[in-house]
């Protein structure tokens, strides 16, 4: 008699439940302000819903075909050549994909043998690290490292050995807000070129970008463009988050690849809300560069704040977060910080420690804390005068 142990597969060993699950539940179960999530409190532009409503009432309620409307993937080339210069047959090099993260599933279950290795940022958003151990691959992590996160070639370059199958990029960076530099990027070309490898580039914030800083998509790097498969998605750039509507790009083999994952995954992807996605990249291609506007005045109003706070801010340069230090309070990690702020302040944060394989080496994320900013500003506010209020040592 063969004896069960789990009635579980060995897949899922050490991958538990999403750390924004379980922080977003905890506000909810406390009350507390919600800066740990990245979802914004304000919806996109109401034109853009209302095509979604329209295309519901007008029958667009059954199966899209499974790489996407054509109108949507038409308005996903365009946007990359208007963008980027990136010139893309919309039938054979675009595929809408269930918000990236489906895309980031496809592209790692499309790519990634057992026994690969997959060359990583870290610290790691977490999807990354669970799509990689689901594959049978192995992460190879190169640290962007406290206080600067900045790409380290040379560990870059160490990262890599004869069983490497692929890069996993992201910038601009979730969760420290760092945008690589075309000279961090060039890096990872040179890289890529040498050892003949493909990257996945996750690229969801690429408009939300602050200061003087420019996303530069690795594809349009000399010899990039053969080998990047780029993801990204309307739910950041336009604020639509639970819509899930993504999408990917790249080389005709690389996006057949990835559809031919994803075709069993979701199969297809919301009807409705696709026409809705085109209208937005076609009709309101200006929202994201005030979107970042708006977004950068929110990351200063929270990074002034918290440093009022007594907490330590790093400024990032795009996405919707930004990292603190608390190794002054005197808690023993991150995550005991977090799952006592609600009782403290009233608010919840995000542990980085999560998203390190060694958060206690040097340069990593024991003490470090991620916030959302995505807010509206009354909500920052309120959160940041209880932060002020608080005892927030151990």
């Amino acid at each position: 008699m063969n004896h069960v142990t789990s009635r579980t597969a060995r897949r899922l060993d050490g991958i538990g439940t999403t750390i924004f699950t379980e922080m977003s539940a905890l506000a909810v179960r406390t009350g507390a302000v919600n800066l740990g999530q990245g979802f914004p409190d304000r919806d996109g532009p109401p034109e853009v819903i209302a095509r979604a409503v329209t295309a519901l009432e007008q029958g667009a309620n059954q199966y899209a075909p499974g790489p996407g409307i054509p109108a949507l993937r038409q308005a996903i080339a365009r946007h990359q050549q208007r963008h980027y210069g990136i010139d893309l047959d919309p039938d054979s090099q675009v595929v809408v994909t269930t918000g990236c993260t489906e895309g980031i599933a496809a592209a790692l279950l499309a790519l990634v043998d057992p026994g690969d290795e997959v060359v990583v940022l870290e610290p790691f958003y977490d999807s990354y690290t669970a799509m990689i151990t689901f594959a049978g691959g192995v992460r190879r992590p190169v640290t962007l490292r406290a206080p600067d996160f900045r790409l380290d070639a040379d560990a870059l370059r160490a990262a890599v050995g004869p069983r490497t199958k692929l890069i996993l990029l992201n910038s601009p960076h979730n969760p420290t807000g760092t945008v690589l530099t075309r000279a961090e990027l060039e890096s990872v070309a040179a890289v890529a070129r040498e050892h003949d490898l493909v990257v996945v580039t996750d690229e969801v914030y690429e408009h939300l970008v602050f200061d003087d800083n420019e996303h530069v998509p690795l594809a349009t790097l000399p010899g990039m463009a053969e080998r990047t498969l780029t993801l990204s998605s309307a739910g950041k750039s336009y604020s639509f988050t639970g819509w899930k509507v993504g999408w990917a790009t790249g080389p005709a083999d690389l996006v057949a690849a990835l559809l031919g994952a994803k075709q069993w995954l979701t199969f297809t992807s919301g009807a409705p809300l696709q026409p809705a996605v085109a209208t937005a990249l076609e009709e309101h291609g200006d929202f994201p560069s005030a979107l970042a506007r708006s977004l950068q005045e929110r990351r200063d109003r929270l990074v002034s704040g918290l440093a009022a706070a007594g907490l330590a801010p790093y400024v990032p340069e795009g996405t919707y977060f930004a990292t603190t230090d608390i190794a002054q309070l005197g808690w023993a990690s991150s995550r005991e910080f977090c799952w006592a702020l609600p009782e403290r302040a009233g608010v919840v944060a995000v542990p980085l420690e999560v998203f390190y394989d060694d958060p206690d080496a040097p340069g990593a994320g024991r003490q470090l804390v991620r916030w959302a900013f995505c807010k509206e500003s009354d909500v920052i506010d309120d959160a940041l005068g209880r932060l002020a209020a608080a005892d927030l040592e151990a």
